[in-house]
């Protein structure tokens, strides 16, 4: 089976994301974010090849909306901006991360 459509679809995903939700993950290690579109892309060709093309959706549309749940619904119980991460102090304290001396 033929599974370039979810592969690029993932992809897109991962792209728009990072240009949109990028700030949210300033402090992790480069090779961690590199690793972790390489297995989601990885896992979807998997399953779209394995199981078919409406698993492969089920498996994108599941982390999709679990960001959505988390930006737009727990971030902001926590006190955090879903879109912003502010404020700053709250959301690194939250990521486990010290602010940089200049924030202070």
């Amino acid at each position: 089976m033929d599974s370039w459509f979810e592969v690029a679809l993932v992809a897109t995903i991962f792209a728009v994301g990072n240009i949109l939700f990028g700030h949210f993950e300033e402090r992790t290690p480069k090779w961690r974010r590199v690793a972790k579109v390489i297995v989601f892309l990885a896992v979807t060709r998997l399953i779209a090849v394995q199981f078919g093309r409406p698993w492969s959706y089920l498996v994108i549309a599941i982390p999709l909306a679990l960001v959505l749940v988390i930006h737009g619904w727990w971030l902001p119980r926590q006190g955090i901006n879903g879109w912003t991460a502010e404020p700053r102090e709250r959301y690194y304290k939250f990521r486990g991360w010290t602010l940089p001396p200049d924030r202070r």
